[in-house]
């Protein structure tokens, strides 16, 4: 980790700094939008071209890098990201505020795809797993520092707006100024669609429905507190709790899903997620039941993914796991540019329980049809299967494809180890 840390500290200061301007303009504009009086399915659509616009730019940005190199891109999308956030209290209009969020999502998704590049070059094989853990625990540190700051600021004025773009535009500094080389970009041909789902319905499926999971919590959790009656500092603890759910239980769900079938896994952590936003939907007037439902769909949502990946390169074979990235960051994406539309309808219809009624309901689904998949093939063996690391739903497909070379290197080093003790033959 050491050397993880003295050859990439500029990229993942910058990539902090980055995290926390983003997850300083998503719970502030759910704030906000309130203050300004939009209605619920406006501040819906409003999230939603965040997702539509990182879907384009995970999409756009590659050739973009190709063509011009990851300084210009880097710089050219931060410098954009950094004008986005200050023109947010500007324009107070909900088509402004729109377009505005599919810029966001387009340069965000970009700044990631550079970034996570930038990180692979710079990390040598063996610690090639450590350097992506540094990158995820970094976004999740720079998401809950935000919510720190929101606590402290005055929604209705100009200067929570105006940190986020500050910030961005110092994170770029640390990079374009390091003496790290810049790489050669190269992504893998992504997997048609219809081969995915023929190798994998489960994960398919499973990637669609946690795509709206993932935007209602990462959209609408600030409306769904703002409307719920919340206090400022109680909203920013609110958000908080559901990513430091994830960052704690990634491992324990990680560790276990290694050592059995990966579909029951799937089955039991969406049933627990479905049932905590079943019980915030009873009971989420209560700041305490709210916290702890954010906890459990929060620490269950976001391992869900990276189980989902895992579970389809189990019927992969070791070629073709990167080339499934690509398929299943653009399946959940499509499932995120509608997640917060149906979050804001159902809260228009049903108060704020909406947001987590609709959680409960596609997390059972994500369950139930676990459940059907364990009927309709036979478990691969365990010692045949891929191993779990960790992906957060923010990533670009390099990281995710970085995160199939990791499992594809885990498990020739778990091969070769049983290889040496199987030739090892007992002293005469």
């Amino acid at each position: 980790m050491k050397q993880v840390l003295s050859s990439s500290s500029a990229l993942l200061i910058g990539v902090m700094l980055l995290m926390v301007g983003n997850g300083l303009q998503g719970s502030l504009l759910g704030v906000r939008a309130g203050l300004e009086g939009f209605s619920t399915l406006s501040i819906s659509i409003i999230m939603s071209g965040y997702f539509a616009g990182f879907l384009g730019g995970s999409r756009v940005a590659p050739g973009m890098i190709r063509r011009v190199g990851h300084v210009r891109v880097f710089a050219a999308l931060a410098s954009f990201i950094s004008a986005a956030l200050i023109m947010f209290p500007v324009i107070t209009d909900p088509v402004a505020w729109t377009l505005l969020r599919v810029v966001l999502g387009f340069c965000f998704s970009g700044v990631y795809v550079t970034a996570e590049s930038w990180l692979n070059n710079a990390s040598t094989n063996e610690v090639r797993g450590k350097a992506l853990s540094a990158y995820m625990v970094v976004q999740m540190v720079g998401i809950v520092i935000a919510q720190v700051i929101l606590s402290q600021g005055d929604p209705s004025g100009w200067v929570l707006f105006i940190i986020p773009s500050v910030l961005v535009s110092i994170s770029f500094a640390p990079i374009l100024l390091s003496v790290t080389p810049t790489p050669p970009f190269e992504t893998s041909k992504p997997m048609t669609l219809r081969r995915l789902y023929e190798v994998s319905p489960l994960g398919c499926v499973g990637m669609f429905f946690m795509g709206g999971v993932f935007a209602a919590q990462m959209g609408m959790a600030a409306v769904y507190a703002t409307q719920a009656g919340f206090s400022l500092g109680e909203i920013s603890t609110f958000i908080a709790v559901i990513y430091i759910g994830a960052v704690v239980l990634q491992l324990p769900i990680g560790w276990i899903s290694d050592r059995m079938d990966r579909r029951v896994v799937i089955l039991v952590v969406a049933s627990i997620g479905g049932v905590a936003a079943l019980v915030g939907a009873a009971f989420g007037g209560s700041l305490t039941v709210a916290l702890g439902a954010a906890f459990m769909t929060g620490g269950m949502a976001n391992p869900l993914y990276s189980l989902l990946i895992a579970h389809t390169n189990d019927y992969l074979d070791p070629d073709d796991m990167a080339a499934s990235s690509g398929g299943l960051i653009f399946i959940n994406g499509v499932g995120a540019v509608g997640g917060p539309v149906i979050a804001g309808y159902l809260m228009g219809m049903m108060g704020p329980n909406g947001y987590w009624a609709m959680q409960a309901f596609l997390m059972l689904t994500v369950a139930g049809y676990a459940g059907y998949r364990t009927t309709r093939r036979a478990a691969i063996p365990i010692e045949e299967t891929s191993h779990y690391v960790t992906v957060l739903p923010s990533a670009s497909p390099v990281a995710s494809e970085v995160a199939q070379e990791v499992a594809i290197e885990l498990a020739e080093a778990e091969d070769a180890a049983q290889a040496d003790v199987g030739s090892i033959t007992p002293a005469a």
